[in-house]
């Protein structure tokens, strides 16, 4: 099988011959980059005082952090007048001509799964574009004026969705956290009303094209998971499955596929090689179906971020390698 097949038959339950990846060589990843040209948007970053950095991204939201290897967080957001939503310059994210490189992409790599990265799903972008402070208070004070952004936000969206279905690519990928330690950010009857049609939309888009939808979130988005499944999303993408509890994860273990790390908190951070190869483990045996489909194995690409040695991702990578292979012949 290709990995392209691998990956598709993972997500449908389908019998893959081994355990679909996502990992560094040399363990090696089914996935390719589907991509689209962001020339032209935003800056890099730029030092602006001794311990501060700062750029624009693009949506004009300014970012600033105080060390040269964090995300940073959104100092400014590009609208700080709710009155100006209407006015708001956005990015023609969704311009054709930003997804000729696509379509040569998919021409060229048969072997992969190519997925094309999308900025976020609603609420990512607006809640930045607000600030989150503001953003908040917008959904209870100001409901009419958020939803005009809401809704400029994901008509780009679902453009950028149409532009990479006609351009071949095999799924969509995005990052929105919706979760605290402890809950959701916001009521789950709150999400349902105001950002669950959003989402279904969105995955309803990618379908249309034969595309599969993947969702990483942070933190413990429990209450949502079955809305999430019954939209459409594919694929979750945690990195954090100690806070949602394994168990509770493994309730909808055929339903939906989980793509995850060895959980980055609580067991990466032991060291622990024995404990880490055994939470790799478990990974495949709750998630991945007896070897149907359902799970991927993932690598988390911030070690420097978390302090996190090398070694125990390798490790991780090495236990996922031998523990998922899957032959036709064990089918039950």
């Amino acid at each position: 099988m290709t990995s392209k097949e691998i990956v598709r038959r993972t997500v449908e339950f389908d019998w893959p011959e081994r355990l679909a990846r996502s990992l560094p060589q040399p363990w090696g990843s089914d996935f390719g980059g589907a991509g689209m040209d962001w020339s032209g948007l935003g800056t890099g970053w730029k030092q602006v005082a001794e311990s501060r950095w700062e750029h624009i991204d693009e949506w004009g939201n300014t970012w600033a952090r105080i060390d040269k290897c964090s995300k940073g967080e959104i100092a400014r957001g590009a609208l700080e007048n709710i009155d100006d939503v209407e006015r708001l310059p956005l990015p023609d994210l969704a311009n054709p001509k930003r997804f000729e490189q696509t379509a040569a992409s998919v021409a060229a790599d048969t072997e992969h799964f190519l997925l094309g990265g999308l900025p976020g799903f609603t609420f990512n972008i607006a809640r930045k574009i607000r600030k989150l402070d503001r953003y908040m208070m917008d959904l209870h004070l100001h409901r009419d004026k958020i939803e005009i952004l809401h809704d400029r936000i994901d008509e780009i969206l679902v453009g950028i969705v149409e532009n990479y279905g006609k351009a071949g690519a095999d799924g969509v990928a995005t990052c929105e956290d919706w979760g605290t330690q402890l809950g959701l950010m916001i009521h789950p009857n709150l999400w349902r009303e105001i950002f669950k049609p959003r989402f279904q939309r969105i995955c309803d888009a990618a379908h249309k094209h034969g595309m599969k939808v993947f969702l990483h979130s942070c933190g413990r988005i429990n209450d949502i998971i079955p809305d999430l499944i019954e939209v459409g999303v594919d694929a979750l993408l945690f990195d954090q499955q100690a806070a949602q509890g394994l168990d509770f994860l493994a309730g909808f273990a055929g339903r939906v596929t989980y793509q995850c790390p060895v959980d980055i908190q609580k067991v990466l951070q032991t060291g622990d090689e024995a404990t880490i190869r055994a939470w790799a483990r478990a990974l495949i045996e709750k998630f991945w179906c007896g070897g149907r489909g359902g799970f991927i194995a993932d690598y988390y690409g911030g070690n420097e971020a978390i302090g996190a040695d090398l070694e125990w991702q390798a490790w991780a990578s090495d236990e996922f390698v031998k523990a998922g292979v899957q032959k036709q012949t064990d089918r039950k």
